[in-house]
């Protein structure tokens, strides 16, 4: 009897499996709403705040950014689609080990940045010298990343500040800023954390640029199927219309007018003229007979 039992129970038993669904994983729309990964759910409510990494190589194709890897959270899920947010980013370990030497000093920071949209970022960069340093030369190159992530931040917006930071520009600002000061080998921001989202909607000009370009193609393909269904219509026409006989213009008949045969007896005349005088020469030449 205790085996009967255990079999429907287990015939009672749902399989999980079967109830989960696939959601798709799309990317921010400053990274082009790129399909990050595939997962399964069966409440759509527990994709809520879940994080995923990947590598900026996949998301680019650019095989030179592949120590980064970027992580998204989930914000919200309409359908099938899971939208993120950005969260934050960070350099692989081997990658930072391979800029640390001896006999080198390393100097590294963290600060909060709000930016023009009202974001709150955590930025944690690094510096590397040829050679050991004092304490006094350390504070005064921190100062000048501070001051330098704190500019850049204040006049951009958040999607704006990762793509600087993620591209290396934030980082060659420092790197000039510090050369007066220090001079520094290296200068590199290998880590990021989002404290809170922004509070302040700003359109990025970027994507402005965006829209507009394809608000302009959409227009010329439209001017160009008007064009085409327009030709396709006259050839139609064409084709259904019989073609008439064309009628060929009556040759004109031109009289050729004779001319005159003046010119010719002229010729005659001269000839005679020549014969007449050969013939007196000859006749002078001529002894007379006794």
């Amino acid at each position: 009897m205790a085996k009967a039992r255990s079999r429907t129970a287990a015939r009672k038993i749902k399989d999980r499996w079967r109830a989960k669904n696939w959601y798709n994983v799309l990317a921010p729309p400053a990274f082009d709403n790129v399909t990050i990964a595939d997962t399964l759910t069966d409440n759509p409510d527990n994709l809520l705040n879940r994080v995923t990494g990947v590598s900026l190589q996949d998301l680019t194709n650019d095989f030179r950014k592949s120590h980064i890897t970027i992580f998204f959270k989930v914000s919200k899920v309409e359908e099938t689609n899971a939208y993120t947010q950005f969260a934050g980013h960070s350099l692989t370990s081997d990658y930072l080990r391979r800029m640390i030497r001896r006999r080198r000093s390393k100097i590294e920071g963290v600060y909060d940045v709000t930016t023009r949209d009202g974001a709150v970022l955590r930025v944690k960069p690094f510096a590397t010298t040829d050679k050991r340093i004092q304490n006094s030369q350390r504070k005064v190159v921190r100062e000048a990343m501070k001051k330098t992530i704190a500019d850049s931040a204040k006049t951009n917006t958040m999607s704006e500040f990762v793509k600087d930071i993620l591209d290396g520009r934030v980082g060659s600002d420092i790197y000039k800023n510090c050369k007066k000061l220090y001079p520094v080998k290296r200068v590199e921001i290998y880590k990021t954390e989002v404290i809170s989202q922004p509070t302040i909607m700003i359109e990025d000009k970027k994507q402005k640029k965006k829209e507009e370009k394809k608000t302009e193609e959409i227009k010329e393909t439209k001017k160009k199927e008007d064009v085409k269904e327009k030709t396709a219509e006259k050839e139609e026409t064409k084709r259904a219309t019989p073609k008439k006989k064309e009628e060929k213009p009556a040759k004109k008949t031109i009289k050729k007018e004779k001319k005159p045969t003046a010119k010719k007896a002229t010729k005659k005349t001269t000839k005679a003229k020549t014969t007449t005088k050969k013939k007196t020469t000859t006749a002078k030449k001529k002894p007379a007979k006794k």
